[in-house]
């Protein structure tokens, strides 16, 4: 009986798991929607190609590289000892754990759309998927995390807490997107003479679409983050809910009724809130998406209008900056103070959520750095124009538009 009761246990812990690295698999394809939604028409077969790509080659160098590099597990073994005694628990934690180092490449392909050049960010992807994100991910999650850690602990009174990924996932995606677009520099007329001419997004419903698959999914990539059954947390179901209801409605009062901004607040409140979900009051959870909202919606503006950085998606802010505020907001809100949990430091989220921006700044800028000058990275004036799914895919999203 005991022997039944601790397979059962086991199973149901690898399927728990499995359904949850399915639920974020499946954000990849709003992750696509979204691009595919914000770009124009001659550049819709790129998006949906960049992020099946960029999965496919994470897949290869995170389960060969990075989660050796986060965890010290190597699957170059007989598949019987992958098996194991748990049922193979460790290759569906892999796989779960993988679909969160696939978001980096999928993040910054938005930031990058319709002028990069499709295989050096391929390469780009799987340097950051295989290396650059399994290195931070170790320090904050996995096998090194004990010395960082205990650095926080013993100087601050707590660890840095970062339950799915506010700041290891979102904040490193967008702030090693940030250099990229600086790299590539503005798309073809997007400002001319020092003005500002906006590129209109091509489709409000497949961006819509993205938008709510990223949302559903971010239940499972929030509550399996507690990866055992016995670890689920209803709190962090709830939170994930009020973060991005919060999220919506301050995007669309601040907005005015802007669709883009709507969709995009959800995924906004979502961001903010991955951090500290296990920790804050819902109340607390329902002001954190909003303020991440509030991030999002003049942040994007002022990063556009004033900084004129041609970020296509607004990854920097919605990603980079709002998962920093992620990070530093689980050490406000989870405190006991604002009806949280407790036992998270403040001065813990501040320096561990800025270690990540320098960190990714610090990264993004050397590898896009030696891919510009190796192999260039920004498609010539000429592929631009005719737009990267004729230049690249040599097929148009819409053949019959050009049939006479």
């Amino acid at each position: 009986m005991e022997a039944s009761i601790d397979t059962f246990v086991k199973g149901g812990d690898v399927l728990f798991l499995l359904l949850g690295a399915i639920m974020v698999f499946a954000m990849h394809a709003g992750f696509a929607f979204l691009e595919v939604g914000s770009v124009r028409k001659k550049s819709q077969v790129n998006a949906f190609s960049k992020i099946l790509t960029d999965w496919s080659v994470s897949t290869v160098v995170y389960f060969l590289i990075g989660y050796p590099i986060a965890y010290g597990i190597n699957f170059l073994m007989p598949a019987s000892e992958l098996l194991g005694d748990n049922q193979g628990y460790e290759l569906v934690r892999f796989f779960f754990l993988l679909c969160f180092a696939a978001c980096i490449p999928a993040i910054i392909s938005g930031g990058i759309a319709e002028r990069a050049k499709f295989w050096p960010q391929v390469i780009a992807g799987a340097i950051f998927a295989g290396l650059s994100y399994p290195l931070f991910e170790s320090l904050i999650w996995g096998q090194n995390s004990a010395g960082l850690q205990g650095f926080f602990e013993s100087t601050f009174g707590a660890p840095f807490h970062d339950f799915a990924g506010s700041v290891v996932v979102h904040s490193i995606g967008g702030w090693l997107a940030l250099p990229a677009v600086l790299i590539l520099g503005p798309r073809m007329g997007r400002f001319v003479r020092g003005r500002s001419h906006a590129i209109p997004v091509s489709n409000i419903p497949f961006l819509a679409l993205g938008s709510w698959i990223l949302a559903v999914g971010w239940f499972g990539f929030n509550v399996m983050s507690a990866q055992s059954l016995s670890g689920i947390s209803g709190l962090v179901a709830v939170n994930s809910l009020a973060a991005m209801v919060g999220g919506v409605l301050f995007a669309l009062i601040a907005s005015r009724n802007d669709p883009g901004f709507l969709h995009n607040g959800a995924l906004a409140g979502l961001i903010a809130i991955c951090a500290g979900s296990d920790l804050v009051h819902p109340i607390g959870a329902f002001f954190i998406g909003g303020l991440g909202s509030l991030i999002f919606v003049y942040g994007f503006t002022f990063e556009q209008e004033k900084l004129k950085i041609d970020d296509v998606l607004g990854v920097w802010p919605l990603h980079g900056v709002i998962g920093t505020w992620g990070g530093i907001s689980a050490g406000i809100f989870g405190s006991e103070m604002f009806g949280g949990l407790g036992g998270v430091s403040f001065l813990s989220q501040l320096t561990g959520s800025l270690l990540a921006v320098v960190y990714a700044l610090i990264t993004g800028f050397v590898v896009y750095y030696l891919i510009d000058k190796t192999m260039g990275f920004r498609l010539d004036q000429e592929s631009e124009f005719m737009g990267p799914d004729l230049s690249i895919h040599k097929v148009n999203a819409y053949p019959e538009d050009r049939v006479s």
